[in-house]
Order: C-alpha cells, then sequence, then structure tokens
C-alpha cells in the first residue's frame, strides 16, 4: 500500500509563495512522496480546509507566513496530524521559534526528516493563536500594515508602519488580571506570548517556549512614547523584563478590559476585541522541527 500523501496548504499571495509550488512538488517527488496541492487565495478559510481534506492523508503542510498559518490553527488542532510549516511569508515567527530553516529545500527536509515535537496554542476569546496576541500599539499596526508594504519591503515593512503608526499611538487604562493578581495599568501595549518570537523577530520574553504550559504577558506602561525606541533593542532580545516601566507576568490565564472595546491583534490579524480572555491550550499540536 503506498504513502498517504501530505496536505499542502500554500498561500500564493504569500510574499515568497509565487513560485515555491512547483520547487515543493518537485522535492517531494524526489523523495518519492506524495501531495495533495490546495492554493489558498485571500482569507480563505483555512481551516475548513482542513477539517474537510485532512482525512487520508499523513501530514498537513502549510505554506506561508504567520497569518496563513493562525487561519489554519483550529483545524489543525482538530485534525490531529503533524504539522509541517514552510516558510514564506514575510515574518515568519513560528518557523522562527520551532528552529525552522527560511531556505525553501531545507525546510522541506525537516518535514521529511520526520521529527515531532508537541506544543501548546494560544486562545483568546476562543481564537487559537501561535505567537503572540496583543492590544495597543501592535494591533495598529496590523491595521495599518498593507499587503502591499509586506511584498514591497518585507521585514522591514514592520518598520516603516510602525515609525507612522508611533505618532499617533497613546496609552489607554486597563485592567490587567494574570495569576491570581489584579494590575490597573495605563499602557501602549499588552502583549500575551503563546511562543517565543513575533513582530519580524521580536522576543515575548527572554525565556519564552512554545511547550512551556504558559503565557508570557507584557506591559508597555512608558512615562513617555520616546521610550519606546530605547526599549527597542531590548523587544529584539526579549529582556525588556529589565525596563523600570515594563511589567511582566507568566500565568496559565490572563484577563483584559478595557474601557472602550479595543481591538485584539494574534499573529498579526485582527480576530476580536476586549474585553479578552487569554488561555493556554497545552500540548495539542505535533509540529515537524529540526532533529537536534
Amino acid at each position: 500500500m503506498p504513502d498517504r500523501p501530505y496536505l499542502l496548504l500554500i498561500n500564493a499571495q504569500a510574499r515568497q509563495g509565487g513560485n515555491a509550488v512547483r520547487q515543493i512538488e518537485e522535492h517531494f517527488a524526489k523523495a518519492g512522496k506524495r501531495l495533495t496541492v490546495v492554493r489558498l487565495k485571500g482569507n480563505t478559510d483555512a481551516s475548513a480546509i482542513v477539517d474537510a481534506q485532512c482525512k487520508g492523508h499523513r501530514a498537513v503542510l502549510v505554506a506561508g507566513g504567520d497569518g496563513t498559518l493562525n487561519r489554519a490553527a483550529r483545524g489543525l488542532m482538530a485534525c490531529s496530524l503533524p504539522l509541517g510549516v514552510i516558510p514564506l511569508g514575510t515574518a515568519n515567527d513560528f518557523a522562527r521559534t520551532m528552529g525552522i530553516p527560511t531556505k525553501l529545500s531545507d525546510a522541506l527536509d525537516v518535514i521529511l526528516g520526520g521529527h515531532t515535537c508537541t506544543v501548546d496554542l494560544g486562545d483568546v476569546n476562543g481564537h487559537l493563536y501561535f505567537n503572540v496576541a496583543s492590544v495597543g500599539f501592535s494591533a495598529m499596526l496590523a491595521h495599518e500594515l498593507t499587503y502591499e508594504a509586506k511584498q514591497r519591503w518585507g521585514v522591514l515593512g514592520y518598520a516603516l508602519t510602525a515609525a507612522k503608526v508611533l505618532a499617533k499611538a497613546r496609552p489607554f487604562a486597563a485592567t490587567l488580571m494574570a495569576g491570581g493578581e489584579v494590575h490597573q495599568v495605563r499602557t501602549l501595549q499588552v502583549a500575551v506570548g503563546n511562543g517565543a518570537y513575533y513582530g519580524g523577530g521580536m522576543k515575548v520574553a527572554s525565556d519564552a517556549a512554545p511547550d512551556d504550559g504558559a503565557l508570557d504577558t507584557y506591559s508597555l506602561e512608558l512615562a513617555h512614547i520616546s521610550e519606546l525606541l530605547a526599549l527597542g533593542p531590548m523587544l529584539k532580545t526579549g529582556t525588556h523584563e529589565l525596563w523600570p516601566n515594563v511589567r511582566t507576568l507568566r500565568s496559565e490565564t490572563v484577563e483584559l478590559y478595557t474601557r472602550v472595546p479595543m481591538p485584539v491583534n494574534a499573529d498579526g490579524e485582527l480576530v476580536t476585541q476586549t474585553p479578552a480572555v487569554f488561555k493556554v491550550r497545552e500540548k495539542v499540536l505535533k509540529v515537524y522541527v529540526p532533529d537536534v
């Protein structure tokens, strides 16, 4: 009996997605493996496709960026098949978290190698996410960052858009509940991380991991927005916890309440609004990773 095929979902609109299908097909054919290819367009409900087509396949491969993964998350968790990540997007933060190479042939070899680990997923108001969900500055950034900017500038597009958003960002009052404690804050951003990286390579906490059964939260309670520029290098390494006006928390659940509803950004997608309840879904997804 022949091996079951892999189900490949590819976002042809991803920054590197245009020419990838043929390369993936050739790579798997050389390894004697079969593919069922589904091309995603726009905001296609990738989870619905996984639900409908995962039966009879050995794994689900998602070729695209973090947004494509986010739209497939519910279906991936439900189908219980391993996930193969083929990073073709702009930021590829989940691939970075899992140590998956960005070179296409190397990422495919990781999948063919067959080594997996089991990771957690975040959940905000019932919406699953891989990396980070946030309210405030980065949600504004997600709203302003256009498809054209990502296509033209790549990760640099984040920085260019962030500079524009920074000029109109304002702190907001919120109630933050985590670990049995209640915090009244005035903050520029609250970010709740399941994985390690977000926003094109920033780290949510220095020791964040996608399989630790916990959410890492930080709140930017800055006296002046100009502090964000000085804080930038620390956000990159996850050492922002050392900055006096940054509150950091680790817990299994987080609740966030604001005076008026505010959008919540998860993996670069605006998925819900406050009030928001964040949870960790422990050990719910197998992912192909390098065997190191």
